[in-house]
């Protein structure tokens, strides 16, 4: 378990990515429509659920990481979404040529942020300090 400075380092950290994540999954409520019609342009199927539950995801994986309600299983859900929505939702080697550049950040951004993910959930694995210690591992 960490303790002084690893301690205060690993919250922040787990409030400023959990947040982010929790964030952009509210963002999915408050622009379901939008996300929606983006969605179904890139071929989702019920692209209107899937901005919904993906939203869910977002926002409990990220609480559960701020936490520390089963923070493993947050992680690795969260990491598997970000890879898969890198992959189907900005897939820079498919779009027209100006679009690629804004395609390829949100598609490295994704990937980033699921390595992220795996991190915390390596690390949560162990325990660690000022969580709630729900887990499963």
């Amino acid at each position: 378990m960490a303790t002084g400075l690893e301690a205060i380092l690993l919250v922040v950290g787990r409030v400023l990515f959990g947040g982010v994540l929790a964030f952009t999954g509210l963002n999915h409520f408050m622009q379901t429509e939008e996300m929606a019609g983006y969605a179904e342009y890139k071929g989702l199927p019920a692209p209107k659920l899937s901005v919904l539950a993906s939203g869910a995801l977002l926002v409990l994986g990220g609480l559960g990481i701020i936490v520390g309600i089963f923070p493993v299983v947050a992680a690795i859900a969260l990491a598997a979404f970000l890879v898969i929505s890198a992959v189907t939702m900005h897939d820079f080697w498919a779009v027209p040529d100006e679009d690629q550049q804004t395609e390829m950040t949100q598609f490295l951004k994704n990937i980033s942020l699921a390595g992220g993910a795996l991190i915390i959930g390596a690390v949560a694995s162990g325990g660690w300090a000022l969580s709630l210690g729900v887990r499963l591992f």
